[in-house]
């Protein structure tokens, strides 16, 4: 693939000159990336084995507060560091920025010589190991979805996020006309991140207006996350090098469509082999499909924190917009939270529509699995298919979390969870929402202010 980079491919671009910068970074709790320029040089001599940062980049809020409270680091702990071990497999060109290449780190401990639990790859890996101990292994994508807009983010940020320009005047789902107008910078996108090495399929215009969509080919689920956050970093980045703004919120304005990450996935066996299909089955559906599928249903609250973090996700569930309302199932239906997608062939696919673009890959395709898992290893019965219009409430059904305290709730008292995750993860994204939620609830918004300003 284009962008990829070997070691030695590596060394041999430093020695040349075409590369002088390597960022080597880390995933936070957000999904960000967080760490370090390195010059290539030093890099390639020694620091391509491990560097450090402090582990508090696992322990803050989306403002980087020190927040009080986890178990893992603190104040009194005094915030030491962790290892940032670099996985070189991840090296890449970085064509978006001058003479850069880029790697991602697991995170290690110091004292326990081993991955930090609770860091986002290690989370991943921990699901994808007991899939892989009964024979298989998740493929997964996630279709990012994001406004774009004439502001830069400086000219946002003074503005106050308020009176923004989106690029577009009107819904621009599929309209070519529209798209063409924002090329400058969605071909740089493509392009940029196809020259990272991210194998991208396409871009169109969303179902709003200003709303974009990227997506990446399916592939194996910790390269999935591994490309879900790069493009994400390179979205904004490139937007920014254009003078313009994007923004990955669920949902960042009332008027405005939700913006989401739909995570597609199914199973291989190790050999290759698809897991989930069956051509005798009704609709292609192997045994093993139906009981993973059941899963994500009979466990749908529990891991909706993982698909919906923070407090601003839940405004994106409201009926009639294409985010789903109910967790049921459905044969290529957007109105259901789980569709079934490639039904009769080799490619089918269960796509869970809950996630917003606010997610991070990493917990949020664990969840999937972890509740997959716990579907196969029960053999749930699989419900029958909902047809019709899911946002039709109906006696019985499943509703999809509304609030962040509600998910955070079914997220801490799950049993399936904790045993999959361990009660240490658990309590530590437990902790990070129930302070997302107390930020939220002792802050005024405007909404309130003009409503009541001069009524109350």
């Amino acid at each position: 693939m284009p962008g990829k980079l070997t070691f030695d491919e590596l060394k041999q671009a430093v020695q040349s000159g075409e590369i002088d910068t390597v960022l080597v970074v880390q995933v936070d709790m957000q999904g960000r990336l967080m760490g370090k320029r390195f010059h290539a040089a030093f890099f390639v001599e020694s620091a391509w084995e491990e560097t450090h940062g402090c582990n508090y980049l696992l322990a803050t809020d989306m403002e980087m507060n020190t927040v009080e409270g986890y178990e893992a680091t603190s104040w009194a702990a005094g915030y030491g560091d962790y290892v940032m071990r670099p996985d070189l497999s991840t090296l890449r060109r970085v064509p978006w920025l001058e003479a850069t290449a880029l790697v991602l780190c697991d995170v290690e401990d110091h004292d326990a010589d081993g991955p930090v639990a609770h860091s986002p790859r290690a989370v991943l890996k921990r699901q994808i190991a007991r899939l892989e101990a009964i024979g298989l292994r998740p493929t997964m994508a996630s279709e990012l979805e994001f406004f774009l807009f004439e502001d830069s983010f400086a000219a946002a940020e003074r503005a106050g996020y308020r009176d923004l320009s989106l690029v577009s005047a009107y819904n621009e789902d599929y309209h070519i006309l529209q798209t063409t107008k924002e090329e400058e910078v969605m071909r740089a996108v493509r392009n940029g991140l196809y020259g990272a090495g991210i194998p991208v399929e396409c871009s169109k215009g969303e179902a709003s207006a200003g709303q974009e969509e990227i997506n990446v080919k399916y592939d194996h689920a910790l390269t999935a996350a591994d490309n879900h956050v790069i493009v994400k970093n390179g979205v904004k980045e490139i937007a920014w090098a254009k003078g313009r703004a994007a923004t990955f919120m669920a949902k960042w304005n009332d008027s405005s469509a939700g913006s989401s990450s739909h995570v597609h996935q199914s199973l291989q066996t190790l050999g290759g082999e698809p897991a989930f299909y069956d051509a005798e089955a009704e609709h292609g559906m192997s045994e093993l499909m139906r009981h993973y599928l059941a899963g994500l249903l009979k466990y749908a609250d529990d891991v909706t924190l993982l698909l919906a973090p923070n407090v601003n996700s839940y405004k994106r569930f409201v009926a009639g917009t294409f985010a789903p309302t109910m967790a049921v199932w459905s044969l290529d239906n957007r109105t259901a939270g789980y569709r079934l997608c490639g039904a009769g062939t080799k490619g089918v696919r269960v796509e869970c529509r809950v996630g917003g673009s606010d997610l991070n890959p990493y917990l949020a395709f664990a969840g999937q699995i972890a509740a997959g898992i716990a579907g196969i290893e029960e053999k749930l019965a699989l419900e029958p298919a909902f047809e019709g219009d899911a946002y039709g409430a109906r006696e019985g059904m499943r509703h999809v979390p509304s609030t962040l305290r509600a998910a955070t709730e079914a997220f801490d008292q799950s049993a399936m969870l904790r045993q999959a995750l361990g009660d240490d993860v658990v309590a530590h994204y437990v902790h990070a929402a129930r302070w997302e939620q107390r930020e939220y609830d002792s802050h005024v918004t405007d909404w309130e202010v003009r409503r009541g300003f001069e009524r109350s």
